[in-house]
């Protein structure tokens, strides 16, 4: 019997470790155009001792660990590049404690965005956490490792921002805690110790979250969402910039779309507005609209499109596949916000280029200090042709991203070398050291953020 499968049934189990090529076929893909990766093995470790256990083996037999959350994140960045083993981590979905009067919550990374919304609901109805605009399937760890942003980006920030502590598993296999609870002193902060923010948008190559405090929010009784419609794309960042001096809306989009036909050439800014009582979302109505975007309806330049609409979680990840097979990916663009007009312009280009209708999306972060944009592609999985035609459309849009003076969000190997490439060399030297002084066997999802 292969050594190294041996080994690995011994400390998940046999019924969670497998050699079996229809099985490693399942992981050998994700949701995007990337080419098939074979892992060589995959596991499914149940707790952190066992991920430790697991990444000693594959220091001592040489071989590379891949960690897998909900594999939503489209671009192969969770594919194993070299092989090896691909360390599905969903097994690890536990919700460990829930601090009501603290506002946070202690899971293991493998739980779904839709278990604690779930969990929520049920034990704490008052409170919230940022959901991406992924599927309910997608993981907390995944999400986080990404520097992922959800639907209270405007308020709060990124998802990564709203950590009050993280367990990760180093590719040495140490098991270390960051935050207040590394003392002992419980799981509601990671201030003020040293900063140790060495595992966050590095894509499992320096380490694997095994469990997160994610702090929570509190959630309005009512929730609804208004639409506000532009023609003139160079008016969208002057209405956000209007909507975030205000600071009444707990969400922020702005997108334009090819289909349906009421979208296209039209930029629509949903405005999500939520309250404990219709009081309160009348007042902070009339500070948006009233006093703020009055003046576009009265210019004839802005208009409302809808008002008191349900609000849908998740909502981001329906909007973008409009072809037979059931394919899209996107670049994501970490971008000013007042990039908005050239992103939505040379999006639609590049859509047309390569016959893909456009869908162009932007997320405000924080009071405007970002926006996260994305260009999404659709294509048809069962045509070779429409796939090569979005994969060439994606480098493109990295190369426009850099062009237009944003940051790629989360990455494919092609966009980290462009990173990469124009990165300060000091930086990228000290990228270097810190991935050797960690994984001095290079074991961490090999092909990441790999520096020559």
């Amino acid at each position: 019997m292969d050594s190294v499968y041996a080994a690995l049934a011994r400390i998940v189990g046999e019924e969670y470790v497998s050699n079996r090529p229809e099985e490693l076929f399942t992981y050998s893909k994700d949701l995007g155009t990337s080419e098939p990766q074979f892992p060589d093995y995959v596991a499914a470790p149940k707790t952190a001792e066992e991920v430790s256990r697991i990444v000693r083996l594959a220091n001592e037999a040489k071989t590379p660990v891949v960690p897998l959350g909900g594999g939503m994140s489209l671009a192969g960045l969770a594919l194993p590049l070299r092989g090896g083993i691909a360390l599905d981590l969903k097994r690890m979905d536990g919700i460990l404690e829930l601090n009501v009067k603290a506002r946070y919550v202690v899971l293991e990374a493998g739980c779904s965005h839709g278990k604690l919304t779930a969990h929520l609901h049920h034990h704490a109805p008052h409170l919230m956490h940022s959901e991406p605009g992924a599927p309910p399937a997608a993981t907390i760890g995944g999400n986080l490792a990404i520097h992922g942003q959800g639907d209270l980006a405007h308020p709060y920030g990124f998802n990564s921002d709203m950590i009050n502590g993280l367990e990760v598993v180093l590719p040495t296999g140490e098991i270390c805690t960051f935050g207040s609870c590394a003392i002992g002193s419980g799981w509601y902060t990671l201030h003020p110790l040293p900063d140790l923010g060495l595992f966050l948008g590095w894509n499992g190559s320096t380490g694997i979250i095994t469990k997160v405090s994610l702090r929570l929010f509190p959630y309005k009784k009512i929730r609804e969402m208004d639409l506000f419609v532009v023609a003139n794309e160079e008016l969208v960042p002057e209405v956000l910039y209007d909507l975030t001096h205000v600071g009444m809306a707990e969400d922020l989009v702005a997108w334009s779309s090819a289909i349906p036909p009421m979208a296209d050439r039209l930029h629509h800014i949903s405005i999500n507005v939520c309250g404990d009582s219709k009081e309160e979302l009348e007042f902070k109505r009339h500070l948006m609209f009233d006093l703020r975007l009055a003046k576009y309806i009265r210019d004839g330049v802005g208009g409302l499109g809808g008002a008191g609409l349900a609000i849908e979680r998740p909502a981001i990840s329906k909007s973008a596949d409009w072809k037979k097979g059931g394919g899209f990916e996107y670049v994501g663009a970490i971008m000013p916000v007042a990039a908005y007009p050239q992103c939505y312009r040379r999006g639609a280009q590049i859509s047309a280029a390569h016959d893909i209708p456009y869908t162009v999306l932007g997320r405000v972060i924080g009071s405007a200090h970002s926006m996260m944009f994305s260009w999404s592609y659709a294509f048809n999985r069962a045509d070779d042709e429409t796939v090569r035609h979005a994969r060439k459309a994606l480098h493109e849009t990295d190369d426009l991203v850099l062009e237009l003076g944003g940051t790629i969000w989360k990455p494919a190997v092609y966009g980290q070398q462009l990173t990469m490439a124009r990165m300060a060399p000091d930086t990228l030297a000290l990228m270097k050291r810190v991935k050797t002084l960690l994984d001095p066997n290079g074991i961490m999802n090999p092909g990441n953020w790999e520096v020559a």
